[in-house]
């Protein structure tokens, strides 16, 4: 068994980082926002200094060692700040996703016993006042953005600047109580609980140490060479462990500066204005930046979608190549240089990825032709594979090693192994400490030799010794003959069109594979525009017999795709139907991280699943919504079904057991 790892000078902690950090490079930048339109700015120095009058105050207002802390809101500055100074007087920090409904916050904040919150603004106030009742325990509110919140009862919410002036006052008082707390933080103490995004259940409360979130750090940091003069924009939710591992663990190890957008709407805007070098995205983020890309080529005019066209086929031939430091002819070299200067390096400042170094993607499988169009580019995207429970990093790919249909090597400092059904384990230092207030699910998920069972299946290509990831095991299933059946692989090749949005593919136990279809708004309701199409709703335009051509046309040709996969062959799609209604979080069809829940999506579309596999040509149904003001309201609609296209391939041999 993997030894644990051991702090390295007095480093045994994130505020130990943080002092470090303002001693060593004090007067470099550590934290930018932009806030009306303007770049603020505040150095490792400046930033200590408002860790401390925060940590201060709230040891002023009563927070002890050992209570939670709930931070809710979008990436700002102010809420690393709040995780830190919670973390510096020995309390823990909970961030909770900002959209979530008031009943969901109302679980987690219950489940952990939080005394404190600290928000946003007006509206994450009154959603933790809507369910106050239920939460005896909470006792204070700190709110950053003091608009609509005059006239309310301020005995127990607090302006955030105030909690700091009112720690300044009292520095004399409390700064030897924060020093001896600080102090008393180990490598095994507490850093922060993440809970997991429920996608079967209950969210579960995942504890990490400092231990867990610092070696995982420092040991991804070191495999792609990161320094403090790194750049990354923090967009994603502070509830997921990506966000806590990039914008804390990695930040404060290296020391480099995170930059936080002024808003979602300017996300696009700032990311161009920053440029980052090190950049994450979730598989949605790269789906939707390539939509947007599409759509503009068809809105350009000829000799410029010519243009674009010519130099990225040659791009997808030879780019990768070039990237990977692979022999590429002369005359090649020279034309991908000539589509860098016309197509390649405006496309990438466009997209704010031109000076990126180091890119990841993570969360779920990502498309391969996805992933392929972005490398092509020349933009070093690789994958990464992880989870909450590991502080994220479980495989890394290596410079020069990265494919498309693997998910590269254990990272540093991880163990892997595959159980008989095929089931990935794990062990690292980043291992979480365990489930808080579970102990079966603690004891289900990680044995007495730190073995931790990640859910998923796979194996490791016999080529290059990579780990593949084929699907979520509870996902992988059979089809009737005993085939492999694995839905995300599918999914993920009909979501490289930007007409569709989501795929939900089904076919376990059954004969032949069906899906279920969510259009993309964006881009087909750009396609109508140009066709002179008019529609009203999102409903309307799913079932216009156009874009059910269009549909049809992308699933066929995926069914064509995957001929040539002879482990997937023979989940071509037999049926399909495009659906009347986004999936929604807030209708728990997907997580708050956008991950379709399988089987809710399965027994609320029941009927709609039957039609597909009893031959029907249409069906009306009608569902519950729900509104964005929490209304409950109902929609219904005639759908059609349509047949795709398969091609015949010949049987594959079934599996012995």
């Amino acid at each position: 068994m993997a030894q644990p790892s051991q702090a390295t000078d007095g480093m045994d902690s994130v505020p130990a980082l943080l002092q470090r950090n303002a001693t060593r490079f004090g007067d470099k930048p550590a934290y930018r926002e932009k806030e009306y339109g303007i770049w603020q700015c505040w150095t490792w120095a400046e930033t200590e200094k408002e860790i401390e009058s925060l940590a201060l105050g709230l040891i002023n207002l009563g927070v002890n060692e050992g209570d939670f802390i709930a931070i809710i809101g979008r990436n700002r500055p102010h809420f690393y700040w709040s995780m830190v100074a919670a973390q510096s007087v020995g309390a823990i920090p909970v961030p909770l996703y900002q959209d979530s409904a008031a009943e969901e916050m109302a679980y987690v904040m219950d489940h952990c016993g939080a005394r404190f919150a600290i928000v946003e603004d007006q509206e994450q106030v009154d959603k933790l006042i809507e369910v106050q009742e239920g939460l005896h325990q909470l006792e204070h509110m700190i709110y950053i953005d003091p608009r609509g919140l005059r006239k309310y009862d301020h005995h127990k919410l607090h302006a955030f600047d105030h909690i700091q002036q009112q720690g300044r006052a009292a520095h004399a008082e409390f700064i030897a109580d924060l020093k001896a707390r600080r102090e008393k933080l180990t490598y095994d103490s507490i850093c922060v609980m993440l809970y997991t995004s429920g996608t079967t259940g209950k969210p579960k409360g995942v504890v990490l140490s400092n231990r867990n979130i610092i070696e995982a750090s420092k040991s991804s940091s070191e495999f792609d060479h990161l320094t403090r003069d790194e750049e990354v924009l923090a967009y994603l939710p502070m509830a997921w462990v990506g966000d806590f591992i990039f914008s804390i663990g990695q930040a404060y190890w290296c020391g480099f500066c995170v930059n936080c957008p002024e808003s979602a709407e300017t996300m696009q805007t700032d990311l161009r204005e920053i440029g980052p070098t090190y950049y994450f995205a979730p598989p949605r983020v790269f789906e939707s930046q390539l939509t947007n890309v599409m759509i503009r080529m068809e809105d350009a005019g000829r000799f410029k979608k010519w243009l674009f066209d010519i130099f990225m086929a040659h791009a997808r031939k030879v780019g990768p190549a070039i990237l990977d430091g692979r022999p590429v002819g002369g005359w090649d070299r020279f034309k991908y240089a000539l589509g860098k200067i016309f197509v390649y390096g405006p496309l990438k400042d466009t997209l704010g990825l031109g000076r990126v170094r180091v890119g990841y993607t993570a969360g779920e499988a990502i498309g391969p032709e996805i992933f392929d169009f972005y490398r092509s580019l020349g933009i070093n995207l690789k994958q990464l594979y992880g989870q909450t429970e590991a502080s994220v990093f479980i495989t890394l790919q290596p410079d020069g090693e990265v494919r498309s249909d693997t998910v590269g090597v254990p990272a540093p400092g991880v163990e892997i192994r595959i159980s008989d059904t095929g089931e990935v384990f794990y062990r690292s230092p980043g291992t979480f400490e365990y489930y808080y207030k579970n102990p079966e699910s603690t004891a289900d998920t990680k044995d007495a030799e730190g073995w931790v069972a990640t859910g998923d299946a796979g194996f490791f290509d016999k080529e290059n010794g990579h780990l593949r990831i084929i699907d979520r095991a509870k996902d992988v299933g059979k089809m009737a003959d005993g085939r492999l059946f694995a839905p995300k692989y599918v999914e993920n090749k009909l979501k490289f069109y930007p007409n569709i949005l989501e795929a939900v593919v089904f076919g376990n136990g059954r004969d032949a594979c069906t899906a279920f279809v969510n259009i993309d708004l964006t881009a087909v309701g750009n396609w109508a525009e140009r066709n002179n199409i008019g529609y009203a709703s999102y409903q309307e335009l799913a079932g216009h017999p156009r874009v059910l051509d269009t549909i049809q046309a992308h699933v066929e040709e995926v069914n064509r795709s995957l001929v040539s996969d002879p482990m997937l062959s023979h989940c071509q799609v037999h049926r399909f139907l495009v659906l009347h209604k986004e999936l929604d979080a807030d209708d728990g069809e997907m997580t708050r991280t956008r991950k379709v829940r399988r089987r809710i999506v399965e027994g609320k579309y029941d009927d709609l699943l039957t039609a597909l596999y009893d031959g029907s040509k249409e069906i009306f149904t009608k569902t519950e919504v729900t509104y964005e003001d929490g209304r409950k309201g109902y929609i219904s609609a005639t759908l059609q079904i349509r047949d795709a296209a398969v091609v015949p391939v010949k049987a594959a041999k079934v599996a012995a057991e």
